[in-house]
């Protein structure tokens, strides 16, 4: 994903558009809302966890099938879970002794999926 970096384009003047202003004001959501939804896309900034979230899309699996599926020890495995469910993008349920995860609902997939696309549109 090696992209060009373009310089961003400034205004050359002074003009404020006051009702465009207020109109967006008016809807923007509260700062603590807008933090948490910071906080939610920090989650999806880590690579391992994008693997984990990639493969709960596919299929419901316990620590040992990611970690083997990953290369990585259940140790590890199991802290990014941790974090993935207080983010509350994944869950879990046990069956005897074993848990399996698998994504928290329909949104996390369309987020995950929607990422995806937008990535994979050609640069215009």
């Amino acid at each position: 994903m090696a992209r060009k970096i373009q310089p961003a384009e400034r205004c050359d003047c002074d003009v404020i558009h006051e009702d465009t202003v207020n109109q967006v004001r008016e809807k923007m959501p509260q700062e603590e809302t807008l933090y948490d939804l910071a906080e939610l896309f920090k989650v999806f900034g880590d690579s391992t966890r994008i693997k984990i979230l990639w493969a709960l899309d596919e299929a419901e699996m316990c620590v040992c099938d990611i970690a083997f599926l990953l290369n990585m020890t259940q140790s590890a495995i199991s802290h990014q879970l941790r974090v993935l469910k207080q983010a509350e993008l994944v869950k879990s349920r046990r069956e005897g002794k074993i848990v399996f995860y698998s994504l928290e609902d329909e949104h996390v997939k369309q987020i995950f999926e929607q990422g995806l696309i937008h990535i994979s549109e050609e640069s215009k």
